[in-house]
């Protein structure tokens, strides 16, 4: 088959081009002053990319999962779900650099490559996924708090409210100021990691205040793995599946955020290619070396660890500091986790609510989380989607550390389905563009389709053994259960309820053929911006020297 004739769907009369995309799957897409605006720069893209969504689970999380299985499980960890996750953003990153629609997402994807069941039933997890991780954020927040030790009179609820009216403020502002304010929070996060990184290696060759060379000391004693919840070869299975599955936090949904920043990118065609290519470099030196240091520079058996013990001491950086006598660096290093904690709920918030205008786009969420303010902000998408941070007030009552891993089990899942059904998607537009013979793809990744087969299928059996401690022996805990759990049943009944109702006469899967691999196409095209600036200055020293 011949590749599809765009220029059908170009406007004949060359309308300007603010108006109104109707696509023929159902979406109407504003790109005129009521809908979302292309407000995003290319080192927004690519800085929001590359430390957006990095929060507590990498800064603080670590440590829990350290506690659990020892240094050499959270490494390995971290290097199977690194090579995992880089097959999920090669995907993302092949789909929406080809069609980077105003409001896209991965729900957008499954409903335009798939079917517009999976896209509603994907659209609303997204949604209240995203919506959840907010309050978990803010939860660990007022844990890094706590390593000053305020006491004041309800200094957690005062705490708390901070962050939040904070998160949801700076989500009101225009597209513009969100992305230049996450451009600054994400360059604090690189840098403080780096920072970090430093000081393990310092540390690591006795270079700190006591001179003392730590090397591998701590993968001596208390010893390179852990036993989790029994003893012998099984409890090291264990600890590797509980550190494994735990560890999905840190990772959970930055792919998903470079669909979503594509829909409001200055030229995504070309800026989230290289935003994708450099993500993989991200996840081995942030992630990988930074879960490596942590084993080096922290024993596993600190109680002061995540889950171990209660205050902001739960972190291992900061741990690490206080260990090696470096003065006021723990103080330092609670002050970048706080800001990043900030920042990553920043991002969540600013998912949560693209996603609810996404969906109402899409008529599969009421039309009116579709309005928008003059500089292209749903507000009434936003408003609802802050509600959900009231969760945050659980902690007060329940304690940080355990709501922070209720929260963790919900959002695990959620992770789960996402890159399950990512890979599923991309694996049907793969089809599409092959049986359609579309070539022009601004990104095609040389690894794919191989690790959507690889990535899926992996993902598949931890989102089911997510929960596999309430199954032995005396371990039965219902909230573990629910929370690990309760996520699949929530997705099945939006994709079932919306293919028995509203669904009844669609296909399970579009045919590949039948795919529209075109609408809206013609338009985004139209509105990249040609790259004069080099041209000019081109022009402009040919002149000089002639």
């Amino acid at each position: 088959m011949s590749s599809p004739d765009r220029s059908a769907f170009a406007n004949d009369e060359k309308q300007p081009m603010k108006e109104t995309i109707q696509t023929t799957f159902g979406q109407t897409s504003n790109a005129g002053p009521d809908g979302t605006k292309r407000g995003l720069k290319s080192r927004h893209a690519q800085m929001i990319a590359l430390g957006g969504t990095i929060g507590t689970g990498l800064f603080v999380g670590s440590g829990q999962a350290l506690r659990m299985g020892g240094p050499v499980f959270l490494l390995i960890a971290y290097l199977i779900i690194t090579v995992l996750v880089f097959g999920i953003v090669t995907a993302t990153t092949e789909m929406s650099s080809y069609l980077p629609v105003p409001g896209s997402s991965a729900s957008y994807y499954g409903k335009r490559f798939v079917s517009p069941s999976l896209g509603f039933a994907l659209g609303w997890m997204y949604w209240y996924i995203f919506a959840i991780t907010v309050p978990a954020e803010i939860v660990v927040s007022n844990v890094v708090v706590n390593y000053w030790k305020p006491t004041f009179p309800g200094h957690d609820a005062v705490f708390i409210t901070v962050f939040m009216v904070v998160i949801i403020g700076l989500n009101f502002f225009p597209v513009r100021v969100y992305g230049e304010t996450e451009f600054w929070f994400a360059s604090m996060k690189v840098f403080g990691i780096i920072g970090m990184l430093i000081m393990a290696v310092v540390l690591v060759l006795g270079g700190g205040p006591t001179h003392d060379r730590l090397g591998f000391r701590y993968w001596t004693e208390p010893g390179p793995i852990n036993e989790y919840l029994s003893t012998g070869s099984t409890g090291h299975f264990l600890a590797f599946v509980g550190v494994i599955c735990f560890s999905i936090y840190a990772f959970a949904f930055a792919p998903e955020l470079l669909i979503v920043t594509g829909g409001e990118m200055e030229n995504p065609r070309r800026n989230l290619p290289t935003a994708g290519k450099r993500y993989f470099y991200r996840l081995v030196i942030f992630y990988c070396l930074g879960a490596f240091a942590i084993g080096l520079i922290v024993p596993s058996n600190a109680s002061d660890l995540f889950g171990g013990g209660s205050g902001a001491g739960a972190s291992p950086w900061a741990i690490a500091a206080k260990l090696a006598g470096i003065k006021a660096l723990d103080s330092v290093i609670n002050t970048v986790i706080l800001l990043s904690a900030w920042s990553a709920g920043n991002s969540y918030l600013y998912l949560a609510s693209r996603g609810l205008y996404s969906l109402a786009l899409a008529g599969d969420a009421p039309r009116i989380f579709t309005r928008c303010t003059s500089s292209g902000v749903p507000y009434i998408a936003l408003a609802a989607s802050s509600v959900i941070s009231l969760l945050s007030y659980m902690t007060l009552s329940s304690g940080g550390a355990t709501v922070f891993n209720w929260f963790v089990n919900l959002i695990n899942t959620g992770a789960f389905q996402s890159w399950v059904s990512i890979c599923f998607i991309y694996l049907r537009f793969r089809k599409a563009t092959r049986v359609q013979n579309i070539t022009d793809l601004p990104y095609r990744s040389r690894f794919q389709p191989y690790m959507s087969y690889v990535s899926g299928a992996a993902f598949f059996i931890l989102m089911l053994a997510q929960g596999f401690k309430v199954f032995l022996n005396g371990m039965w805990n219902t909230s573990t259960f629910i929370t690990s759990y309760v996520g699949i049943v929530i997705f099945l009944a939006f994709y079932l309820g919306h293919k028995f109702t509203h669904g009844r006469n669609d296909p399970w899967m579009i045919p590949s053929e039948e795919v529209d691999m075109v609408s809206g196409l013609e338009e985004i095209i139209a509105n990249e911006t040609p790259r004069v600036k080099a041209e000019k200055w081109h022009q402009k020293w040919r002149v000089l020297f002639e």
